[in-house]
């Protein structure tokens, strides 16, 4: 290829990030979800006509991006090309064939040109509700958790399917928000389309295929050079967890070989009666991406580079099979990349960091005024967290959603979707673990009903039993803890009650330390202690 064509293919590389995160954008603008609103729990991307993904936008999490990535496929094996027209959009929030459980929906939009099929678009968003228990653990199967929808159209030739609309309607606890974000996700895909287009006829372009294969045959050969440099062999590590009312061990063997990278979760506890299953497309989709941070974190995320990793596993709670309930499926596969790179730290030692939070600490909460009280009901869900490792050359991040990315909620959107107040939101001093390289801090959060209200919230935590661990000597970070403001301990997974008067107390778990504690600088203690990072017994 000339250089100009080099150049000419860069350019329209480029446009079709702007286009996928112009995409991404439409959704954060529309959503009425605070969840994808404020916190960005979403992606979006567009796909050749066979399904592979030539771009993702930036904006959204790993779970979702690289679920999505599979997704596309299960809608093109159902939908006959000749059942798909101008304006259609389908849907399904199915946990193994979208993303992992049913609060999440994904759409599926063709793309034509002159009446060809040129791209498809693609996004997903978290709704605040899907009936049956909640969003939480208490449930014994899919069936359970709410309304499931198989991959269908939600809308054909741009009329949408309203009996469809009235069904979900009927079906969940917040409809308005819920509706109102299936639009959103149509608009997502439209303005996609729309600008996809545009770009196409202004440079002539009558298909994808030749910057689909500009992208895809530089991603192959740059991902063939990191693989290249990489020691080979394989290496195990294990990681146990809270569960719900008993540990959970996880294990994976990483290998490396010389054209591929792949993770085997043999030997991880089988499923769970409790809904913390997670479907196979999840966990790989996390593990993918810590394979990818570690091994080409500046290469783009799509079809040809995630091609490059294969994940296997038996049945276990790692690859929950149907009626498996799977509502917090997010718990374990955010724990999947502190699995994969604690083996990964064998194979590299001195590179990865130490262990964190993992896995959000999401909350529920169902607010409706005590018995003879005037208020209002309300359905109001938080995305929290705890701190990341520390850095094998650096300090751990403090209260940052890794491995998934989100933002956590500001407060002020919070307290207006429902009649609760947050007392407290500030950083944990002492969480992180210590060492050569500080862990991140977890925060202190406090929540009570507004005056006249209580409240059920469903506890979704982990890390309150097995903290975060360190890494080359450093420290663990400190466990996370689940209270009343009256001291009364409270668990971490499932549906409890908050009565009114009483406030909700969550601390949440730092990320382990690096390196040797003896090792820390004069300077990097004094600085903890001057911003207050140390709790009273550690200064």
């Amino acid at each position: 290829m000339s250089d100009i064509g080099e150049i000419r293919m860069q350019v329209m590389w480029n446009r079709l990030i702007s286009v996928v995160e112009e995409q991404a954008l439409t959704l954060l603008r529309t959503a009425f979800s605070t969840s994808v609103r404020e916190s960005g729990d979403l992606s979006a991307g567009v796909f050749d006509p066979r399904g592979q993904m030539l771009a993702q936008a930036v904006t959204g999490t790993p779970g979702h991006v690289n679920t999505m990535a599979e997704a596309v496929l299960h809608f093109i094996n159902e939908i006959a090309r000749e059942e798909m027209f101008e304006g259609d959009t389908y849907v399904t929030n199915d946990p193994w064939k979208g993303t992992g459980h049913l609060h999440d929906i994904t759409m599926v939009s063709p793309s034509f040109l002159d009446g060809e099929l040129v791209a498809f678009f693609a996004c997903t968003a978290h709704v605040v509700d899907v009936g049956g228990r909640g969003f939480g653990a208490d449930a014994k199967s899919v069936y359970e958790e709410g309304i499931q929808l198989p991959i269908m159209k939600f809308a054909e030739k741009g009329e949408v399917k309203l009996d469809l609309v009235r069904i979900i309607r009927t079906n969940v606890r917040e409809p308005n928000q819920v509706v109102g974000d299936f639009y959103s996700l149509a608009a997502c895909n439209e303005v996609g389309h729309r600008r996809l287009v545009d770009m196409m006829k202004e440079i002539g372009l009558s298909s994808l295929d030749g910057l689909g294969e500009f992208i895809f045959s530089r991603t192959r050969t740059a991902m063939q050079e990191r693989i290249a440099a990489l020691p080979k062999g394989s290496w195990t590590n294990e990681l146990t967890t809270d569960g719900y009312d008993t540990p959970v061990t996880l294990k994976t063997k990483v290998s490396i070989h010389d054209d591929h990278l792949d993770v085997d979760f043999t030997g991880t506890d089988p499923m769970s009666k409790w809904g913390i299953n997670c479907p196979i497309i999840y966990s790989k989709a996390y593990a993918c991406y810590a394979l990818k941070c570690v091994v080409a974190p500046d290469i783009p995320n799509n079809a040809a580079s995630l091609a490059f990793f294969t994940v296997n596993s038996p049945v276990n709670i790692l690859n929950a099979v149907r009626p498996a309930p799977v509502a917090l499926r997010h718990i374990f596969g955010h724990m999947v990349p502190d699995l994969v790179l604690g083996a990964l730290s064998k194979a590299l030692p001195g590179k990865i960091l130490a262990e964190g939070a993992g896995a959000l600490w999401n909350i529920h909460i169902s607010v409706r005024p005590t018995a003879g009280a005037e208020g209002r009901h309300a359905e109001v869900l938080m995305f929290n967290s705890g701190g990341m490792g520390a850095r094998p050359e650096l300090d751990g991040l403090s209260s940052t959603a890794f491995p998934s990315g989100v933002h956590t909620m500001p407060i002020e959107a919070t307290e207006h979707t429902g009649p609760i107040v947050v007392w407290r939101k500030e950083l944990r001093p002492g969480s992180g673990g210590d060492g050569e390289f500080r862990g991140g801090l977890g925060q202190i959060i406090e929540i009570a009903p507004m005056d006249g209200h209580e409240f059920d919230f469903s506890a979704m935590f982990d890390r309150v039993n097995h903290p975060p661990r360190g890494r080359n000597g450093g420290k663990n970070g400190e466990a996370g803890v689940v209270k009343l403001d009256d001291g009364t301990l409270m668990r971490p997974k499932g549906w409890q009650h908050v009565p009114a008067g009483r406030r909700l107390v969550m601390e949440l778990p730092g990320g382990g330390g690096y390196g040797d504690p003896v090792r820390r600088s004069a300077a990097a203690r004094a600085e903890d202690q001057t911003k207050g990072y140390l709790s009273e017994n550690k200064q």
